[in-house]
């Protein structure tokens, strides 16, 4: 039994390179897709409250900023702008470090799934982040 997530991968219990706690992941997805919403409101025509007959496919809008934004931000800073300014990076399991290319994509599909998200192991690690390789952490 593990007395905290992150033991069995050898990392810290609290502070830097320790596993990102539920709270900062719920903020940084709401910051992001907040993000992406306004985002896409502003550039891309979506109407927040239009029904789905009269978006069309602009409904789909604020999600594919969202898949972009994560794409973009994950392999160039190392997490997107809600991890960054939740004190958040994603690394590569194992070794830590860049996440490289593909890891980013991968995340990112299965993080709009939205079941791998909040299917957990005992390190808090979501199914999106084992297929990945990668684990969030404290930065």
């Amino acid at each position: 039994m593990n007395d905290y997530p992150g033991e069995r991968l050898g990392l810290p219990a609290t502070g830097p390179r320790s596993i990102a706690r539920p709270g900062r992941r719920i903020g940084a997805l709401a910051i992001d897709y907040l993000a992406a919403t306004i985002i896409a409101t502003g550039f891309l025509g979506f109407e927040q409250f239009a029904l789905p007959g009269e978006a069309g496919l602009t409904q789909f809008a604020p999600m594919a900023v969202f898949i972009a934004l994560q794409i973009l931000f994950i392999p160039t800073t190392g997490g997107s702008p809600g991890h960054r300014i939740l004190g958040m990076r994603v690394v590569r399991f194992g070794g830590g470090g860049w996440v490289g290319l593909w890891r980013p994509i991968v995340r990112t599909l299965l993080l709009v799934l939205v079941i791998p998200a909040v299917i957990w192991d005992a390190d808090q690690r979501g199914l999106h982040d084992k297929a990945a390789g990668t684990v969030l952490i404290r930065a």
